[in-house]
């Protein structure tokens, strides 16, 4: 199952990330658990200083500015980085 966060306090472009997030999770037909982030301290500590921000499966995909969901359907698709 992925992991989806999406970081922000809860402002308007904030909760359309968040509504664009689940809507990429069933375009995609992926497994995935979308998490709204807004502790400020939890925030900077992912390194986002410009919100809403998001991240999957721990990389960060986007900041300052909201993907549509097509964008973040493509990058749930993609394969998993490997180390």
């Amino acid at each position: 199952m992925k992991t989806i966060e999406v970081l922000g306090p809860g402002c308007n472009n904030c909760q359309r990330l968040e509504r664009n997030a689940r809507e990429a999770v069933a375009i995609a037909g992926v497994e995935a658990e979308v998490v709204h982030v807004t502790d400020p301290r939890e925030i900077v500590a992912h390194g986002i200083l410009s919100t809403p921000g998001l991240i999957i499966d721990g990389r960060i995909r986007s900041y300052g500015r909201v993907p549509s969901a097509g964008d973040i359907a493509a990058w749930l698709a993609e394969e998993p980085v490997r180390a």
